[in-house]
């Protein structure tokens, strides 16, 4: 028997060794995994999270009490496996000095599934000398709510019930303040020669080229056998599943092997991220801190792959439909109309502690959604589809017309109900996001821009669908609604001086005279006037806010901008896209391109996968971008963000009730030359679509179509 140094200096040696960007994820449904590249799990940031409460937050391997020497780690292509390969230290030799160190191969390879991990350990002796190996795996479960592993503090917790042991594995248990007794099974093939609740050890003795294989799983409590065959089982079953999740859509082919990487991974992404609910495929927002349905974040995800997948529109339109708010509640932000922005499974949510089990606070939420209905009706070209949802979008519009009659100048504004809420409420939803130009804080209730350009595609949505719907006298009220806050918003936040639009307004109607990258929602909802739209796209294009690597939420001259910040300074990609969209809408494509391309570099300095953010510094010659040191990774605006700006550089529109494929001015990113989608679904008919650079101009052309309506393409250089 090895003597194992304490728990507590195995988790600071493993905190020490950690980079919070190498951090690797798997995700199953409501489940998810954090682990660093040697598969460990330290209970700093990491774990297994089940609904929102970290079951796993310790899972350490040591060999003869010391962390093994990591060769690699990584998360396979599809987002399905992760494997970690390591060696040893050098090891006591029976009877002789030590085994050097190199002789052992140890490999960790596991995936979720069915709520639980499926992990095999293997061993093999290359030396020629037979090598004792006492191996080690330390766990614990704390039980922690989300919000507590964020940093939330509670008044009281529920209680740790007895652990139980068996022959081959623990049971962990927890009696929660909500009355639900959660427990964490760690079951095993071989039986250990020594176990307690907190820690297993195997004694193994190699002889030279033996392999010897260790099963775990770690879940739920119920009755299993962990073993090959069991393993290889549910292996089959995931593949096969995030196999169906990865063939969605249509797929995007490019000439160009690095950025191909980019399309793959971001896809992969979002296959990971997607979780098939009783109501349709929904992207949960990102890991490890928002992985649980978000409105905001599902309905931008959904717009950015629209063009290519329009069954996730469905999916979360559905959802959201669902969950739209029937009551008033000040305490979750919730009035008869609004849609969700956020729902949460855990401890503090069900004994509201906090207001996020269902909770309603987010005042950009329901435009948005009545935008994404409108938008996935012409996609697919039938109005009538969105028949089921027609209750909820009614309601939606009828909330945002109330809301903007409760301000003097008919904006739509929030203001939490209770100080438990968020205290701002569009996407920049930190407590310092909104300011005056001198910094301070202004009092609410705050209208957003970008919002009044949500409402008002929101109510020109409503126009149009409901004179498709032979309702002409509300399609009037919802146009009258639309142009008259259009004129608002010229009149109010426009600011003569900057040549740009305001951040917001005030409650006392004062403009908050900062440049931002809200503008940027605007351009993309088309509200603004041409000359106006022009001058503001020509801001986020230049170098203030340009960091370029990708446009920042502030300039460097405003008064709060800080690089590291969350929301003032940053760049998300989401964001930089939505910009780009409206940029692209007032003409600006040479600049779109550049946009493409340093987003498409930023993506190659984070392992080709786009973060949910990171840090506002100016690009250097020859250095990486700066990540963001808690980012979500992945994230699934970050990862839909490449389809909506290949879209809008393509210049690519889909007509689906004329049967047209529109492009207008297509441009390709730097170093690609052919690109080809495949399996466009449009109406009843399939088709390939090509782009292909010919010199300095870019022609595009249909390649292959079946179905009974062919479709025609008009192209405008």
């Amino acid at each position: 028997m090895t003597t194992e140094p304490p728990l507590a200096e195995l988790d600071v040696e493993a905190v020490l060794e950690r980079n919070p960007q190498r951090l690797f994820v798997l995700k199953a449904s409501d489940t998810f995994l954090v682990a660093d590249a040697y598969g460990d799990i330290t209970g700093d940031a990491d774990g297994l999270f089940h609904n929102d409460t970290r079951v796993l937050s310790t899972y350490l391997l040591r060999l003869a009490g010391r962390r093994p020497s990591l060769l690699s780690g990584a998360v396979s292509q599809d987002n399905l496996f992760f494997t970690a390969n390591m060696t040893n230290h050098p090891l006591p030799l029976l009877g002789n000095p030590a085994t050097p160190e190199g002789v052992i191969h140890l490999e960790r390879k596991r995936f979720l599934w069915n709520d639980r991990i499926f992990e095999r350990i293997t061993l093999v002796n290359y030396g020629d000398q037979r090598v004792q190996a006492p191996l080690t795996l330390h766990f614990a479960a704390d039980f922690h709510d989300m919000f507590e592993v964020r940093g939330q503090a509670r008044l009281q917790r529920g209680a740790r019930e007895p652990s139980l042991l068996s022959e081959h594995g623990v049971e962990l248990r927890y009696q929660g303040l909500d009355g639900l007794l959660r427990n964490m099974c760690i079951e095993f093939s071989e039986k250990p020669q020594r176990m307690d609740e907190r820690h297993a050890e195997f004694i193994l003795l190699l002889d030279p080229q033996q392999r010897w294989t260790l099963h775990a799983e770690i879940g739920p409590c119920r009755s299993s056998d962990p073993g090959c065959t069991r393993y290889r089982q549910a292996a089959a079953a995931a593949r096969r599943s995030m196999r169906v999740r990865q063939r969605r859509g249509a797929r995007v082919l490019t000439s160009g092997r690095l950025f191909q990487g980019w399309l793959d991974k971001s896809r992969a992404d979002l296959a990971l991220l997607t979780t098939d609910l009783p109501t349709g495929p929904y992207p949960y927002a990102g890991i490890p801190w928002f992985s649980t349905p978000f409105g905001r974040d599902a309905i931008v995800t959904a717009l950015q792959t629209l063009w290519l997948d329009p069954a996730l529109a469905h999916g979360v339109l559905s959802f959201l439909a669902h969950n739209q708010a029937q009551q008033t509640s000040t305490f979750r932000d919730s009035e008869p109309g609004k849609i969700m922005h956020e729902t949460r499974k855990g401890e503090m949510a069900a004994v509201n502690e906090l207001p996020f089990a269902k909770y309603y606070g987010g005042v950009d939420t329901t435009p948005l959604f009545i935008m994404l209905a409108g938008a996935y009706a012409q996609r697919v070209g039938d109005p009538h589809v969105l028949d089921p949802f027609w209750p909820a979008l009614e309601a939606a519009a009828r909330w945002i017309e109330r809301n903007g009659a409760s301000h003097p100048t008919g904006f739509l504004s929030y203001a939490r109900g209770e100080t438990t809420g968020l205290a701002n409420q569009g996407w920049k939803d930190s407590n310092d996001s909104v300011f005056h130009a001198d910094g301070s804080t202004p009092e609410g209730p705050i209208a957003l821009i970008e919002v009044q350009g949500y409402a008002y595609r929101a109510y020109a949505v409503m126009a149009e669908l409901s004179e498709l719907r032979g309702d002409p006298d509300s399609a009037r009220h919802w146009q009258q609604n639309a142009a008259a806050l259009q004129a608002s918003v010229e009149l109010h936040f426009w600011q003569e001086d900057l040549q740009f639009y305001a951040l917001a307004l005030d409650g006392r109607g004062q403009p908050c005279r900062v440049r931002a990258s809200n503008v940027g929602h605007l351009l993309y909802t088309g509200l603004p006037r041409s000359d106006r739209g022009q001058a503001a796209a020509s801001q986020l294009l230049s170098r203030a806010f340009n960091s370029g690597w990708g446009i920042r939420t502030l300039p460097p001259e405003t008064q709060r901008f800080n690089p590291m910040s969350y929301h003032n300074g940053s760049v998300w990609p989401h964001d930089v896209v939505l910009c780009a969209a409206g940029v692209a809408r007032y003409g600006e494509r040479d600049g779109l391109v550049r946009l493409l391309n340093g987003m498409f570099e930023a993506a190659t300095h984070f392992g080709m996968r786009l973060p949910e953010l990171f840090c506002g510094f100016e690009r250097a010659a020859g250095e990486a971008p700066i990540a963001y040191p808690v980012a979500c990774l992945p994230q699934a605006w970050a990862a839909g963000s490449v389809f909506m700006l290949l879209q809008a550089c393509l210049g690519l529109q889909l007509d689906a009730r004329q049967q047209l494929v529109c492009v207008e001015d297509p441009r390709l990113p730097d170093g690609i030359d052919h690109l080809q989608i495949r399996h466009l679904q449009l109406g009843a008919q399939k088709l390939d679509l090509s782009f292909q650079r010919l010199g300095e101009r870019v022609v595009a052309f249909i390649d292959r179509q079946e179905g009974p309506s062919p479709v025609g393409l008009s192209l405008t250089l």
